[in-house]
């Protein structure tokens, strides 16, 4: 900024346009502060949520449920036809992991009120897949699922009670 010399009322109205400005600025703070906890309120949940969540329901399915009905599905056609289907959903599993894996470090920064280069696209993708897979889930397989171990009430009842078992706390002491 250079002073006039001749019009010294100008320089410091000049000031006071670059004081203003500045100040405009630090007006948008506390509107900005809400949406930025928001952001590491999400950012930590879905950090804490998607390890212990998702990743534990993958590992649930492929231990319990899917076993459970590849071997209690007619040999033949619905044998193969489980097969390709647990197969599929297994591999969207570790797309998934895959997808969350390459995200996780920045929504762990986020999380801490760091600053981080989010993907969107690669959020959206992951978003985007897993909705597909638990749509194809609760509409193709489960329902499958459901009829194959249904035929026997025995099968029905054993991975109930197994997915009882691992749910429920654990108790050490004294009977």
């Amino acid at each position: 900024m250079t002073i006039d010399l001749d019009a010294p009322l100008t320089n410091f109205s000049h000031c006071h346009e670059g004081i203003v400005s500045h100040l405009d600025s630090f007006a948008q703070l506390s509107a900005l502060l809400e949406p930025a906890a928001r952001a590491r309120a999400i950012a930590q949940e879905t950090v804490s949520f998607f390890r212990a969540a998702v990743f534990e329901h993958h590992s649930e399915e492929e231990r319990e449920l899917f076993p459970a009905v590849l071997s209690s599905a007619q040999p033949g056609e619905e044998r193969d036809k489980i097969a390709n289907m647990i197969e599929w959903l297994t591999q969207e599993h570790r797309d998934v992991e895959s997808l969350w894996k390459q995200l996780e470090p920045a929504l762990k920064k986020v999380a801490k009120g760091q600053d981080a280069a989010i993907d969107g696209s690669a959020i959206a993708h992951l978003v985007t897949k897993y909705k597909a897979h638990a749509h194809f889930e609760e509409a193709e397989f489960l329902p499958l699922a459901e009829t194959i171990l249904g035929r026997n009430g025995n099968h029905m009842a054993a991975l109930g009670l197994s997915l009882h078992m691992r749910h429920q706390p654990r108790f050490f002491g004294h009977i």
